[in-house]
């Protein structure tokens, strides 16, 4: 096999597994058997698929503390929902942010991302479909998540939740999946949390680029005192 014929054969296998993932129905156990395989091929699966994803939410967040936020981008606290490998993570640090927590489903990815050495703490075994117990309410100034709610994965309503640990008129920086945005009804979900006051959007960036076989909506939050009070 020549060099040509092993490089498409690795983007086909790569393009494969990411379809893959997009089938698993967001049940936690399937979706984390799938990650504990796939975490020590991801960087490269993904960087194949010209994934900028995470550079794109890393930016717009860098964007919202300077706009919004205090000058002093080190003291930001961010927690990266659904950090896999670290990815976004290592674009915060570039742009100068210190205090980065993230969780992920996968404990496997989670090592990954802990290994990067950018994370105050990484936990894994974290099921974003869930309540976040270990994760008190108004705790970040920014929460980011990129990749998270794509097909197969995280519901909208997670979205509230992110809310939740998020301080009040902090932000929440997101991507979606413009498949995922269209099948999951996401701005169904968005204008639900506007009409509670839960957040609004601030700025929503649609059809920018995210991997080489489609492209992703990019959303800013900032969320209302009411997020963090407790449910009832």
């Amino acid at each position: 096999m020549n060099t040509l014929d092993q490089r498409t054969a690795l983007e086909q296998a790569a393009r494969k597994r990411i379809k893959d993932s997009h089938a698993l129905g967001g049940h936690s156990g399937r979706l984390a058997h799938f990650y504990r395989g796939w975490a020590n091929s991801y960087d490269l699966d993904v960087g194949r698929e010209e994934y900028c994803g995470p550079t794109v939410v890393a930016e717009l967040a860098s964007a919202v503390q300077a706009a919004y936020l205090a000058n002093d981008r080190a003291a930001i606290a961010i927690l990266d929902a659904g950090c896999g490998t670290g990815l976004v993570g290592v674009q915060l640090k570039r742009l100068g942010f210190q205090l980065l927590d993230g969780f992920d489903l996968s404990e496997e990815m989670a090592e990954k991302a802990r290994k990067t050495l950018v994370y105050r703490h990484v936990q894994g075994d974290v099921d974003l479909n869930g309540p976040l117990s270990d994760y008190s309410s108004a705790t970040y100034d920014i929460t980011v998540c990129c990749g998270v709610f794509t097909l197969g994965h995280i519901r909208p309503d997670a979205l509230r939740e992110l809310a939740r640990v998020t301080r009040p008129n902090g932000f929440i920086v997101a991507s979606t999946r413009k498949s995922y945005a269209e099948a999951a009804s996401f701005g169904d979900e968005v204008r639900r949390l506007q009409d509670e006051s839960v957040l609004v959007t601030a700025q929503c960036l649609n059809d920018g680029k995210y991997v080489a076989e489609e492209g992703a909506h990019y959303w800013v939050f900032r969320v209302s005192q009411r997020a963090s009070a407790p449910a009832g």
